[in-house]
Formats: structure tokens, C-alpha cells, sequence
């Protein structure tokens, strides 16, 4: 029992002796840790050379991991840094208004269910042709409520404002009077209702009594970019007189309206296209828009 005590004794102060030594040389113990048999066994470093070399291998070893790590983290900055030049904000589009871009046009949706005014529109809009517009026109029949009221003005801007919310864009309407002077101005805008009940006859016996056969024809063309966006107003007019109906019946009431200006005391249904396009309340009105979309592209339309 006395000799196992002894010989554990000395194991210990064996290992004891080791471990001091190894915590005053690097070398030693970087040896140590790296060949765990020579410990336990207590064989040491072959020579000074060998301590030497482990030591320089281990501070190597240091330095290069922390020269990676460096390397890595520089990268990845430098990764980040130029994806953050790269990415730019965009910011979300406002509701109902358009971002064209320099090679898109501006698309305007024009309120009517009504193919020839359609076909008016455009043929007024699109001018002589000489020029490329900064826009298209496209077309949607929309059931737009019928607001009361006396002004014509302020009704295009409601019905304007009402039909830009349910495009969700560019709009533009138009509202249009026939107004008998003798009539303090009705029909006006209920002129639509009054020729669909009466007729081109039902509106000639309206004036029956009367010396004053005078009328105007007005048109407001109201237009805005989208919701919430201001509306603009182009009121075109063409003063003339009520008459028997003359040629051609398939276009609303222009039989029975003969312009003051123009040749031949001719109604609009009597005129080439172009003669009335020219001295029309709606080719009047559309003509101001259109000037004022082609005005100045940068401030009108982006």
C-alpha cells in the first residue's frame, strides 16, 4: 500500500512538473497540445530549434486567421457598400396617378359609351397630324351620376372627380348644353333627356311662340391626372339658331343647330367633318385641351 502511494506520488509530481513547464514555454506547450502521447509520457521537445519553429508556426497560424477574418469582414462591407449605391429608393405611386416613363405616353380615358363622339374626339385631338401627342386616347362607358344644377362648370369637375375614382387615372369628360336663349338657357344640360322624350320636333315646338329662335351650343371638357389631383376646365362655345331638321339623324341634335359661322347656313349634320370640327363648341373645347397637354409635356402630364 506504502509502495502505490509512493509511485502515485511520483506520477503526480511528474505531470505537476510537465504542466509548470509547459506554462512557462509556448513552445513546450504548443507541443504538448499538439502530441498528447509525449505528454503523458514526459518526453519533451527534441531541441530548442523544434520549441522555436512551433512557436513561429503557432503565431503564424494567429495572424493568418485574424488576417482572414480582416479580409472577410473588409469584403463584405465593401459588398454591402456597393449594393447600397446600386439599390435606388423608388417610391410607391401615388394612387391613381401615373409615372410615365420617357418612352410611355400618357393613356387618358375618355368617359363615353358614345363611338361617333369618340371618334370626334380623337380626329379633334389628334390635330393635322404633324406632330406625335404625348398621350393616347382610350375609351369606358361609365353610368356617372346625373348631378343637379345650373352650372355647367361645376358639374363637369363633380362628374370629373366621380369618374377619376373609378378609372384609378388619367380622365376626362364632358358635359354639353344646348341652351335657347328664348328659354333662359334650358334646356342646357338636360338636352340629352329633352331630345331622347321629344325629339328634333319635340325641341323645334319648344320654341313655338317665339320670335327668338337664337341658341348656343356649349361643351366643358373637364380633365385630371387621377384621384385627389387637380381638375381642369376647357369651355368651348358656337352660337346659333334652332332650326327644322336637316340632314343626317344619326347624331344627337346636330339637324336642328345651324351655327352662325360656317357657309351655306348649313346645320352640323349639313357640314363635312372638318368644317365643323373647325367652328364646333366641342372642337373649341378639345382643341384648349389639347394645347394645353402638348403646352409643356414636363409640367402637364409628369
Amino acid at each position: 500500500m506504502t509502495r502505490l502511494f509512493v509511485a502515485f506520488m511520483l506520477l503526480f509530481s511528474s505531470f505537476a512538473s510537465r504542466l509548470v513547464s509547459a506554462h512557462r514555454n509556448r513552445g513546450l506547450r504548443t507541443y504538448y497540445f499538439t502530441h498528447p502521447l509525449a505528454f503523458l509520457a514526459g518526453a519533451p521537445c527534441q531541441s530548442q530549434q523544434e520549441q522555436s519553429q512551433i512557436v513561429k508556426t503557432s503565431n503564424a497560424s494567429r495572424r493568418i486567421s485574424r488576417l482572414s477574418f480582416s479580409s472577410l469582414s473588409r469584403s463584405l462591407i465593401r459588398s454591402e457598400a456597393r449594393n447600397a449605391k446600386m439599390t435606388s429608393y423608388v417610391a410607391p405611386e401615388e394612387k391613381g396617378v401615373p409615372n410615365p416613363t420617357a418612352d410611355e405616353k400618357l393613356v387618358i380615358t375618355f368617359v363615353t359609351g358614345n363611338k361617333k363622339k369618340l371618334e370626334e374626339v380623337k380626329r379633334i385631338l389628334g390635330g393635322d397630324g404633324s406632330e406625335e401627342l404625348p398621350f393616347d386616347i382610350t375609351n369606358e362607358k361609365i353610368d356617372l351620376p346625373e348631378l343637379q344644377g345650373h352650372d355647367p362648370v361645376e358639374i363637369a369637375i363633380e362628374k370629373c372627380k366621380v369618374a377619376a375614382a373609378q378609372v384609378q387615372g388619367p380622365v376626362m369628360i364632358e358635359d354639353t348644353s344646348l341652351c335657347f336663349n328664348a328659354l333662359n338657357g334650358l334646356p342646357g344640360p338636360y338636352i340629352k333627356w329633352f331630345l331622347d322624350k321629344c325629339g328634333h320636333s319635340g325641341l323645334n315646338k319648344m320654341l313655338v311662340g317665339f320670335d327668338d329662335k337664337t341658341a348656343y351650343a356649349q361643351t366643358v371638357v373637364a380633365f385630371t391626372l387621377g384621384v385627389n389631383q387637380e381638375v381642369h376646365v376647357f369651355d368651348g362655345r358656337t352660337n346659333g339658331r334652332i332650326v327644322q331638321a336637316r340632314g343626317p339623324l344619326d347624331f344627337g341634335w346636330d339637324p336642328i343647330f345651324e351655327p352662325s359661322e360656317g357657309s351655306g347656313h348649313k346645320t352640323y349634320a349639313e357640314m363635312e367633318k372638318t368644317e365643323k370640327d373647325a367652328i364646333s363648341h366641342r372642337g373649341r373645347s378639345f382643341a384648349k385641351l389639347q394645347a394645353f397637354l402638348i403646352s409643356d409635356k414636363t409640367d402637364n402630364i409628369k
